[in-house]
């Protein structure tokens, strides 16, 4: 028959286990700091910096792609205005 003080005796080394894993675990949260609203800002303009390249060509790409519509578009307006006056001679007015 298993003696009771062995028994406990191992209950009372895992309640030692767990209390020093919890204060343990305690420990490690406690110093892991907090993020402010300013570590969050600096860690997005970071991120942002790291990505400026490929920031810059998308922009660049739009601005060319306006330009380019930009400049049909006159065309086209200059198209219709030369028609617009053809067609004004042809009537007569």
């Amino acid at each position: 028959m298993p003696s009771t003080n062995g028994q406990f005796g191992n209950k009372t080394i895992w309640i030692g286990i767990a209390v020093g894993v919890a204060v343990g675990v305690g420990i490690a949260l406690s110093r892991r700091g907090t993020r402010t609203r300013w570590d969050s800002a600096r860690e997005l303009g970071q991120r942002v910096a790291s990505k400026s390249g490929d920031l810059g060509d998308a922009a660049r790409d739009i601005v060319d792609r306006v330009r380019t519509i930009y400049e049909e578009s006159r065309k086209v307006v200059e198209d219709a205005g030369d028609l617009w006056e053809r067609g004004r001679k042809l009537v007569g007015a």
